[in-house]
C-alpha cells in the first residue's frame, strides 16, 4: 500500500468492509483500549461504555462504531496496532497480507504498547529463561559461572530410526530444524548420551539461546522440565495440562481470559518443551496403566500427561526434547529425530581447557599432563569427569604445592575421590586454609571429613534402594548430616522453601556422584553382613536387555516384563563399578584409614572371588558361532560392564584369567556403547591373551583416544574394525606404526570416519607392507583422487588383497584412473567397490579397459556414479571380454535406454556374468512406448541366446516387461528387485 497510495486508500471504508473478520477474529481487546486511550483516540468513557458490552464479539463491534467515528488517522491506528503486535493477533495477519497493508508515514511514530497477555507472558518466559540459565550451576556451588564463559560444543550425531549416522549437529538450530529428520509423524526430538557427557548443559544453552532470541525458532513459549519431577507427585495427585505449564512452570499475568492458554492450544507448534532425564523415570513410566488423556482440560497423573505430551494425544505438534542415558530406547513411532552425544572431540577439550584455566601456567600444566595420558584424555573427553578433574586439579593446586593429578593410571574412581577430596577440603580451618601446605596428603583430609562422607554416603545408599533421587530435610537429619554438612558441595537444593524459609528438598550434584557414595557406605559399613557388597551385582544380569519406552497410548497397552528402574539406568553398574574401584588396591592405604583393615581385606577377597567366578560363568555363556575369519563370539554390554569393573579393580589376576577365558579367535563388540576410556579396560585385559584374535568394535565412540589406548594390544589384531568411531589421520597413524610393526592383520574395517587423503597414504603403507592383509573397508571417509593413487599403486603391488570397499569417498576420475591401473593382471583382487565416488564416463572408460585385462576380479560395485551412455560401449567391450566378473552393479548412473541396449546386446557374448543392476530414471519412458517394444524385443531375443548362462538383468519398467514373457526366459533366471541400493 505504502505512501504513495495513502491519498487513495481508506482505512475507515477497510474497516466497513472487513467488519465480519475482524468481529469474528479479533482478540485481546484489553490491549486495543489501552493504546487507543493512550494514544488520544478514546477517552475514559469510551472505554467503559466497551467494557459494558456483554460479548467479547459485542465488544469489538462498539470498537469498530467508535473508531470509524473518530476518523480515517484512528482508524489506520487501529491497524497499525494489529500489525504492530503480530503474536496477539496472529488470526489478522493473513487479513494484512490480503490487503496489502503497509504503515504509513504519520501512523509510524505513534508509540504502541504491548499489553498482551499473550505477548508479556512470553516476555516473562523468556525473562526467567535468561535468568535461570545464564549461569552454569557451578557443581561446587563456590562460585558463579556464565554459561557463555564456559560452554563448550560437545560431538552431536544426527542418527535416522536404526542408529546410522546421517552427520553431525554443525550448529544448535540444527537440533529443532527438519535437518536428519526421519519421521514427519514423530514428536519427540530424542537427545541420548552416556552419564555426565552434557545433556543438560545442552538444554541449558538451548534455552538461554531462545531467551535471549539467538535461537532460529518460530516458537514464542518455552517450558523446561526435569523428568524426576513427575516421579516425585503421590500416585493420587492429579493436574491438568494447565496446572503442569503454569502452576508448575511459569504463570502468566493479567489474563482474566485466558487467552494465553488458549493461543497454546490453538497454536501448539509455537511451543517448545524440554524433558530432561526420561531414563530416571522409566520404572514409574512402566506403572502407569491408566486410559490416556486427550483433553487439555482433563485431570490426571503427571506421568499420564507427560507420556500423553510425547505421545502428541496433547498439544500435538510442539516440538519436544527429550534426553535420556544411551541404551533407554524409545519407539521410533513417537520419535522426529535422533541425536547421539559423544563427548567432547580433541578439539573441543582444548577449547574447553582454554576457557576453564585463565592463567597459561595452569593451562600449560594440565596440557602436558593430558598429553602424557591417553587414558585420561579419554576420561576428559566425558564433560562431568573433565570438569571434576580441572576444578581438583585447580582447587588442590593452590592448597598445596606440590599437589599434581596422579602419574598412575586415573580410573573413574580415582576422578571422584578427586572431588570428594575437594570438597572435605573446605573442612579445613580458615587459619589453615590461608597457609598453603607444602605437601599433599589425601588421607588426612578424609580422615577429618569421615563423619559427613559417612552420612552422605548412607544418605546416598538409602536414597538409591529406595528409587529415589531427591531427599527431604528429615531424611538428611536421620542420617546424621547437618546444617554446615550441607555447604561442602556433595547436595544442591532443589524445590521450594519450606515452612522454616529452608530448602525443602535436595538432590547429589550428579547421580554418578550419589552412586560413588552408595559404593562408599558399602565400603565404610561395619555393621552388616560382607556379603551385602554384592547386593547391587545381583540385580545386573547378563541376559537383562534395555527397556523400551512404552507409550501406551501410542502402541497399544503391553506389559513390562521385569523392567528394574536401575537395571536400566546403570545406577546400580556405576555402583557397581566404584565399589571395584574402591576396594582396588592402589586405594587399600586410603580405606584401611577409614574402616577396619579387618574387614577391608575381607571384602577385596569376596569382591575378587566373585568377579572371578562371574566372567567365567558369564564367558560360558556366550553365544559362539563359526565363520571364515574363525570362532566368533558377539558378547553382550554386560560383558563391557565386567571389563570396566576389572579395570577399575586393577586385579592382574582376574584380568589374565578373562584373557584366558575367551576362547574365540575374533570378538564382536559393535554397537556396545564403547567409548575412548574404555579402551584402556579393554587393553587391560587384552595384553596378557597369549593367542592371536580378531577385534571388531564397529559403531562404537572410542574415538583417537580410543585408538592410543589399545596401542599395546595391536601386536597381536588379526582382524581390526573400528567402522564409525569418530577416528582422524592421528588414529591411522598409530595403526600404521603397529599393524606394519608385527604384519599379521588381515582384516582392516575403518568405514565411516573423518580419515583424509594423509590418512589413506598411512593405509596404502599398511597394505603394502602387510602382507597377510586381505580385506580393507575404508569408504565413506574424506578420500579425493590424492588419497585413491596412494591406494591404488598400494593394491597394485599387493599380493594377499581381495576385497577393497571405497564407497562414499570423492576419488573422482584421476582416482578411478589410478584405480584402472591397479586392476591390470592383478592376481587376486576379487571385490572392489568404487560406488559414490563421483566418478563420469572417462573415469569409467579406463575402468572398463582396465577390465579387460583382469580376470581374478568378481564383484564391482560402481552404483550412484555419473556414468552416462557415453561409457555403455566401454562397457560392452569389457562385457564381450568374459574375463569372469560375475556381478556388475550400476544401479543409481545415468545410463538411458540407449545404454542399457548396448550392454544387452553384448550378454550373449559372457558366460560368467550373473547379476548386472541397473536403472534408468521413469521420465525415459515417458511417450516412448515404441521404444519400449523395441528393447524389450531385443531383450527377449538376448534370453532366448543365453542358453544356460544366469544372468539377473534388472532396469526399471523393462525389468517387469521382461518378466511378462515368462515363456521366453530360461529356467534358471532369477528376478531381482529394483529397490536394493
Amino acid at each position: 500500500m505504502g505512501e504513495l497510495g495513502e491519498a487513495r486508500v481508506s482505512y475507515l471504508h477497510l474497516l466497513t468492509c472487513y467488519r465480519e473478520i475482524l468481529v469474528s477474529r479479533l482478540k485481546s481487546i484489553q490491549c486495543i483500549l489501552h493504546n487507543l486511550l493512550a494514544s488520544g483516540f478514546f477517552c475514559e468513557e469510551d472505554v467503559q461504555i466497551v467494557q459494558q458490552m456483554a460479548t467479547k464479539k459485542d465488544q469489538v463491534r462498539k470498537i469498530l462504531e467508535f473508531v470509524q467515528c473518530k476518523g480515517e488517522e484512528a482508524c489506520e491506528f487501529l491497524i497499525f496496532i494489529i500489525h504492530s503486535i503480530r503474536d496477539a493477533y496472529i488470526d489478522l495477519q493473513p487479513w494484512l497480507r490480503e490487503i496489502n497493508y503497509n504503515p504509513s508515514s504519520h501512523v509510524t511514530v505513534m508509540n504502541v504498547v504491548n499489553t498482551d497477555p499473550i505477548s508479556r507472558f512470553c516476555e516473562k518466559l523468556r525473562h526467567e529463561m535468561s535468568r535461570d540459565t545464564n549461569f552454569i550451576m557451578s557443581y561446587d556451588q563456590e562460585e558463579e559461572t556464565r554459561l557463555e564463559d564456559l560452554y563448550t560444543d560437545t560431538v552431536m550425531e544426527l542418527l535416522n530410526e536404526s542408529n546410522e549416522s546421517l552427520g553431525f549437529v554443525e550448529s544448535l538450530d540444527q537440533l529443532l530444524g527438519d535437518d536428519a529428520m526421519f519421521n514427519s509423524f514423530g514428536e519427540i526430538i530424542y537427545v541420548m548420551g552416556d552419564a555426565g557427557v552434557g545433556k543438560s548443559i545442552l538444554l541449558q544453552k538451548l534455552q538461554n539461546l531462545w531467551s535471549k532470541k539467538e535461537l532460529q525458532t518460530d516458537a514464542i513459549f518455552f517450558f523446561k522440565f526435569r523428568c524426576r519431577m513427575f516421579g516425585a507427585f503421590k500416585d493420587s495427585e492429579q493436574i491438568s495440562v494447565r496446572d503442569l505449564l503454569f502452576k508448575h512452570s511459569c504463570y502468566p499475568d493479567h489474563d482474566p481470559d485466558n487467552e494465553v492458554f488458549d493461543y497454546i492450544l490453538r497454536f501448539p507448534e509455537r511451543v517448545i518443551f524440554t524433558f530432561d532425564g526420561y531414563d530416571e523415570i522409566q520404572e514409574d513410566v512402566g506403572k502407569v496403566n491408566a486410559p490416556e488423556v486427550v483433553s487439555p482440560e482433563e485431570k490426571a497423573h503427571p506421568l499420564q500427561l507427560l507420556l500423553s505430551l510425547l505421545c502428541g494425544k496433547l498439544l500435538k505438534g510442539s516440538q519436544k526434547v527429550v534426553t535420556a542415558r544411551t541404551g533407554v530406547e524409545i519407539q521410533s513411532n513417537v520419535i522426529r529425530k535422533k541425536v547421539a552425544l559423544h563427548g567432547f572431540s580433541p578439539a573441543n577439550l582444548q577449547s574447553y581447557i582454554n576457557l576453564h584455566f585463565k592463567d597459561q601456567e595452569y593451562r600449560e600444566l594440565v596440557s602436558v599432563q593430558l598429553n602424557a595420558s591417553p587414558h585420561l584424555c579419554g576420561l576428559c573427553s566425558t564433560p562431568l569427569f573433565c570438569w571434576i578433574v580441572f576444578k581438583s586439579f585447580k582447587h588442590l593446586h593452590t592448597m598445596h604445592d606440590s599437589f599434581h593429578l596422579p602419574e598412575t593410571c586415573l580410573t573413574v574412581t580415582g576422578i571422584f575421590l578427586l572431588l570428594s577430596e575437594m570438597f572435605l577440603s573446605r573442612l579445613a580451618s580458615p587459619v589453615q586454609s590461608l597457609l598453603k601446605k607444602s605437601t599433599h596428603c589425601s588421607s588426612e583430609t578424609f580422615k577429618a571429613g569421615l563423619r559427613p562422607l559417612t552420612a552422605f554416603a548412607k544418605l546416598a545408599l538409602q536414597c538409591m534402594e529406595r528409587g529415589m533421587f531427591l531427599c527431604s530435610q528429615e531424611e538428611i537429619r536421620t542420617c546424621g548430616l547437618v546444617e554446615e554438612d550441607l555447604s561442602l558441595g556433595f547436595l544442591k537444593p532443589v524445590s521450594e522453601s519450606d515452612a522454616s524459609g529452608g530448602p525443602a528438598a535436595f538432590e547429589f550434584l550428579h547421580v554418578t556422584l550419589q552412586s560413588f557414595l552408595a559404593a562408599f557406605a558399602f565400603v565404610l559399613d561395619e555393621e552388616g553382613a560382607i556379603s551385602s557388597i554384592l547386593k547391587f551385582f545381583t540385580k545386573c544380569s547378563r541376559m537383562r536387555k534395555a527397556s523400551c519406552l512404552s507409550f501406551d497410548c501410542c502402541i497399544g497397552n503391553s506389559e513390562l516384563n521385569d523392567k528394574s528402574h536401575f537395571a536400566t539406568n546403570e545406577h546400580l553398574q556405576f555402583t557397581n563399578l566404584f565399589l571395584c574401584g574402591l576396594l582396588s588396591k592402589p586405594h587399600t592405604g586410603l580405606m584401611g584409614h577409614l574402616t577396619s583393615p579387618v574387614l577391608l581385606k575381607k571384602k577385596q577377597a569376596l569382591l575378587k572371588s566373585y568377579l572371578s567366578t562371574s566372567v567365567k560363568l558369564h564367558l560360558q555363556g556366550l553365544p559362539h558361532y563359526s565363520e571364515s575369519e574363525g570362532k566368533k563370539v558377539h558378547v553382550l554390554p554386560n560383558f563391557l560392564w565386567m571389563l570396566r569393573c576389572i579395570f577399575e579393580n586393577g586385579s592382574k589376576d582376574i584380568a589374565k584369567m578373562t584373557a584366558k577365558g575367551i576362547t574365540a579367535s575374533y570378538i564382536k563388540l559393535g554397537y556396545c556403547n564403547v567409548y575412548s576410556g574404555d579402551c584402556t579396560a579393554l587393553n587391560f585385559v587384552l595384553q596378557h591373551r597369549k593367542k592371536l584374535l580378531g577385534l571388531d568394535m564397529d559403531n562404537n565412540n572410542i574415538s583417537d583416544y580410543g585408538v592410543k589406548q589399545l596401542q599395546p594390544s595391536f601386536c597381536k589384531m588379526t582382524v581390526v574394525r573400528f567402522c564409525v568411531n569418530l577416528l582422524s589421520d592421528s588414529s591411522i597413524e598409530i595403526l600404521a606404526d603397529e599393524l606394519c610393526k608385527h604384519k599379521v592383520v588381515e582384516v582392516l574395517g575403518l568405514y565411516n570416519n573423518h580419515i583424509t587423503d594423509v590418512g589413506a597414504r598411512l593405509v596404502a603403507q599398511i597394505i603394502e607392507e602387510c602382507p597377510k592383509l586381505r580385506v580393507v573397508k575404508i569408504g565413506k571417509n574424506k578420500i579425493t583422487a590424492v588419497g585413491a593413487r596412494y591406494l591404488a599403486n598400494a593394491i597394485k603391488r599387493s599380493t594377499s588383497i581381495f576385497d577393497v570397499g571405497m564407497w562414499g569417498n570423492s576419488i573422482g576420475d584421476e582416482g578411478a584412473e589410478a584405480f584402472a591401473d591397479a586392476l591390470k593382471n592383478h592376481p587376486n583382487l576379487t571385490n572392489l567397490s568404487l560406488s559414490a565416488n563421483g566418478i563420469t564416463s572417462e573415469g569409467g572408460r579406463h575402468l572398463a579397459q582396465a577390465l579387460k585385462e583382469n580376470s581374478s576380479l568378481r564383484i564391482f560395485w560402481l552404483v550412484q556414479n555419473e556414468l552416462t551412455d557415453d561409457v555403455a560401449v566401454h562397457l560392452a567391450d569389457f562385457i564381450r571380454a568374459n574375463t569372469g566378473l560375475t556381478h556388475l552393479w550400476l544401479i543409481n548412473n545415468r545410463l538411458t535406454l540407449d545404454g542399457i541396449r548396448r550392454l544387452a546386446e553384448a550378454l550373449p557374448h559372457n558366460t560368467e556374468l550373473k547379476e548386472i543392476w541397473s536403472h534408468s530414471l521413469e521420465e525415459e519412458w515417458r511417450g516412448r512406448e515404441s521404444k519400449l517394444r523395441e528393447v524389450q524385443c531385443g531383450v527377449s531375443t538376448v534370453i532366448d541366446d543365453l542358453g544356460s548362462h544366469v544372468i539377473s538383468w534388472c532396469w526399471s519398467t523393462v525389468f517387469y516387461q521382461v518378466q511378462s514373457q515368462r515363456s521366453h526366459l530360461p529356467e534358471n533366471f532369477r528376478a531381482l528387485h529394483t529397490s536394493l541400493c
